[in-house]
């Protein structure tokens, strides 16, 4: 390695640990790294190259500099997922720096920002001034999002820039000078270790825009600030993650997951202004309406970029599979996990158990899947057969008819090796397309008590290190095994990390909601576990106005109605097996 200005820290106590979250980025991350020596002779600052990219190129650059230290995702995660892959790396941090890798530093800017950090303990993150390639200020200070602000970006956005009805902060003068801001471009964010450590993951729901967004809300709720100094400055070239249609609409749809995720009850109205100024600007051209389809459809958002993970070849965890009866649906779950499993990088077991038709050749089609078939139709004893023959942990127990996207995988087992966590699951996120109005009622409702959306069961997927295996192993005969593993687990010990989220298909008719209601009410029945009353305080806090009202009063309905029947004698004895075959036909058909 060449003798350059100053070396960076790989192992003890650091002032500022610096995340580069990479995406074929060879040709710019060389320049950054000389200006991240010249800042550590007057820092003890470490640095990780955290790579998201599916050549190696960048790695070489990276790893041509022996102090630096390198990580390889194994797919394209995200900037998110990038970051919190970066973020077991920090060690003995004061701060954490995240950074683009098209960044050029200013002389003295990351100790300008660690300065400015240092003075108020409570400044949660500081952002630095960002210049273009011609050395004029770029817009980079933001305000929080909001429908009177939105609105404002619609209709005064091309004839009116410098208004205060804006999410962008505009005026020269707001860039002169040191203040505490809503939020600023992820560029560049220099972040307290108190802040991380309260704060937590970055979320990967967000696979590229918006994160910050996010991130820095989160640190705001925390009771922290965020501040700008000016007297840090950062070259930026912009438009790092590229540019193209698909990008445009994957940029707008996440202005509308935000607002949805912190603040539902005006979500509507912003994604009507965000449409409004789209629709306004359609007639410049074919990009701007195929950007209006995009955000009027919510079906086309399932096929915007998203996050994707093959891994190196050496299984992280296992996938077990307990399958009875689910050919219509195998295949379309195992499609999510196919690349990974062929690849040797997760060990995925199909148990097929009573069987009779063809589940099992179904899922032999896939490389890298081992399928075992057991006469009896038992869902415990399925597991109790696969946690005996995977050999890989932390094990992720999946429904044969539920989502995982493979992406999910490397923040979940990276959730695991949390001290003390013993059992986690990913987040779930409802499918209730071609389901009738009073199934999505009841689904609304329930996205919304957080008694249901925290527990590790109700999602068709959990994990469990080896420690939480001992703790539930072997499964009783019971119906609901994840209410099992949720009872058996101490809250402390149960992990629900920010990640791509498991796609849940709701019932589409209330005859089959119900039936699976039941059989869902009579698992928490048989282990003794009263989830009523926790339920039904949640679900009277959600109500904040008429709609959600209505959405309450539904799921109360459904759910009494659910009660009544499971307490019939055929439901009891067990003669009766309830679960949802609407979501399975229309695979089937």
């Amino acid at each position: 390695m060449p003798d350059l200005p100053g070396r960076f820290a790989r192992t003890g106590p650091a002032d500022v640990a610096a995340i580069v979250v990479t995406y074929e980025s060879a040709a710019d991350l060389g320049a950054l790294l000389k200006g991240l020596r010249l800042e550590a002779r007057d820092l003890d600052l470490r640095v990780i190259v955290v790579d998201n990219s599916p050549r190696d190129d960048t790695l070489r650059v990276a790893r041509g500099h022996p102090d630096v230290i390198s990580v390889a995702t194994g797919g394209n995660l995200g900037y998110a997922s990038g970051v919190n892959a970066g973020l077991e790396h920090v060690g003995d941090t004061a701060s954490v720096l995240v950074l683009n890798p098209d960044l050029r530093l200013g002389r003295g800017a990351v100790s300008a920002l660690l300065r400015t950090l240092r003075e108020d303990p409570a400044r949660g993150a500081v952002v630095p001034r960002i210049v273009d390639a011609g050395g004029r200020t770029a817009p980079s200070l933001f305000r929080e999002p909001g429908v009177r602000r939105a609105l404002g970006d619609a209709l005064l956005g091309p004839v009116w820039r410098g208004r205060a009805w804006s999410e962008a902060v505009r005026d020269p003068r707001a860039y002169a000078h040191a203040h505490d801001v809503d939020w600023a471009t992820g560029a560049a964010v220099l972040l307290s270790a108190e802040a991380v450590a309260r704060v937590g993951e970055w979320d990967e729901r967000f696979f590229l825009y918006s994160e910050e967004t996010d991130y820095l809300r989160r640190v705001r709720d925390a009771g922290f600030a965020v501040r700008y100094e000016p007297a840090a400055t950062v070259a930026h070239a912009q438009g790092g993650s590229g540019s193209s249609p698909a990008l445009d609409a994957l940029l707008q749809v996440n202005r509308v997951r935000y607002m949805r995720r912190h603040a539902p009850r005006r979500a509507r109205a912003y994604r009507a202004a965000v449409v409004l100024g789209t629709a306004l600007r359609a007639v410049r051209g074919r990009r701007h309406r195929a950007l209006l389809r995009v955000l009027t459809d919510e079906r086309r958002w399932e096929d915007l970029p998203a996050a994707t993970w093959r891994g190196h070849g050496t299984p992280v965890a296992a996938v077990l599979i307990p399958a009875h009866q689910e050919a219509a649906v195998i295949a379309r779950t195992l499609a999510r996990l196919a690349e990974p499993a062929a690849a040797g990088s997760i060990e995925v077991v199909v148990v097929c158990n009573g069987c009779s038709d063809d589940t099992a050749e179904r899922a032999r089609a896939f490389a890298g899947v081992r399928v075992v078939e057991l006469p009896q139709g038992s869902k415990p004893a399925a597991l109790n057969a696969g946690l005996r023959l995977t050999t890989v942990r932390p094990v992720i127990v999946l429904d044969a008819d539920i989502d995982l996207p493979a992406a999910a995988i490397p923040g979940l087992v990276r959730a695991l090796r949390r001290r003390g966590a013993l059992a986690g699951r990913p987040p779930f996120a409802y499918d209730a397309s071609g389901a009738d109005p009073w199934v999505r009622a009841y689904y609304r409702a329930r996205a919304r008590v957080p008694e249901l959306t925290g527990a590790i069961w109700g999602a068709g997927v959990y994990a469990l290190s080896s420690e939480g295996e001992a703790r539930v192993a072997p499964l009783p005969p019971v119906t609901a095994d994840d209410v099992h593993v949720d009872a058996s687990i101490p809250e402390e010990a149960k992990v629900i990390p920010p990640l791509a989220p498991v796609r849940v298909r709701v019932p589409r008719t209330t005859g089959a909601l119900l039936s699976t209601l039941v059989r869902v009410r009579r698992g928490p029945a048989q282990l003794g576990v009263d989830t009523h009353r926790s339920t039904l305080r949640g679900l009277l806090r959600t109500v904040t106005g008429p709609a959600t009202a209505w959405d309450a009063l539904v799921y109360a309905a459904f759910a009494l109605a659910a009660r009544r029947r499971a307490a019939r004698p055929a439901a009891r004895s067990g003669a009766m097996w309830e679960r949802d075959e609407s979501t399975r036909l229309a695979v089937a058909g």
